[in-house]
């Protein structure tokens, strides 16, 4: 049995879903039911194996239909562009400290998610109180971070590819400084940082590797024996597993790591 994997929600999230009887293919819109309500879709993959581990996240109702696709545009178009105007007034009115950032009408109108940003926790009751009665429907207000926000707001990394937190990455992982610097990253913020202002997730994805090769790799202050006599190892490049060695007759050269001997054999 298959599930199909499908794009829905403000933020891009990536799950898998029961299939519909009829048959479906990427990139095809789609309405899907979520433990939220009735929403809008896009199938990513369309024949995701079932290996019984992972949840569904619900089930696709249909291929979006022309009435559905003229029911998204005016969502998109008009309604969420009309609450998100009025959602800014209220808070201008109830004087919250909170910066709007999206508004996500979901597809059955059976709940409307504001997505903010703010420095701290921000009472927002009052402000739901008069959004409940003015829509008449469940009210979501949901804070956010800068990671999220570029995660909603983004589609290209510096790479040239969708954000990773867009395409996969189901959650967000803290990125220590510490993965730069073993990796020797250049520490330009400008250049390690990614659309979120934050340190790229990438990363995190050659951390393992890295940590392997340096494991082969002598330590600084190693003393070794190289062809062109002894010395003690200064420093060392990771990747293409080559030592720099200080000899003891003067001079710095590098040797790769299979040209050098750690003096005693170890």
């Amino acid at each position: 049995m298959t599930r199909a994997v499908v794009r829905y929600g403000a933020i891009g999230t990536q799950e898998a879903f029961s299939p519909p009887e009829e048959e479906i293919d990427a990139g095809m819109h789609v309405v899907v039911r979520t433990s939220r309500g009735v929403e809008w879709g896009e199938v990513v993959k369309a024949d995701q194996p079932d290996n019984g581990r992972e949840r569904t996240a619900g089930e696709i109702l249909r291929v979006a239909t022309a009435a559905d696709y003229e029911k998204q545009r005016d969502i998109v178009e008009n309604l969420e562009s009309a609450e998100f105007q009025r959602c800014k007034e209220l808070i201008r009115k109830h004087d919250l400290p909170m910066k709007l950032r999206a508004v996500e009408h979901l597809f059955g109108g059976h709940k409307i998610i504001f997505y903010f940003m703010s420095d701290g926790r921000v009472d927002f009751r009052g402000l739901v109180r008069d959004l409940a009665k003015e829509y008449r429907t469940r009210i979501e207000m949901r804070q956010i971070g800068v990671r999220d926000e570029a995660r909603m707001m983004g589609l290209l990394g510096p790479c040239g590819r969708e954000l990773c937190c867009r395409g996969f990455l189901h959650t967000l992982k803290p990125v220590p400084m510490k993965l730069a610097k073993d990796q020797k990253s250049t520490l330009d913020p400008a250049k390690i940082s990614g659309s979120c202002g934050r340190l790229k997730c990438c990363l995190r994805y050659e951390e393992k590797m890295y940590k392997d090769l340096k494991k082969k790799l002598p330590r600084r202050g190693t003393k070794v024996v190289t062809a062109d006599g002894k010395g003690t190892v200064v420093d060392y490049q990771i990747l293409c597993q080559r030592v720099t060695v200080e000899l003891e007759e003067g001079g710095r050269q590098c040797f790769p790591l299979s040209e050098i001997e750690r003096q005693g054999g170890k």
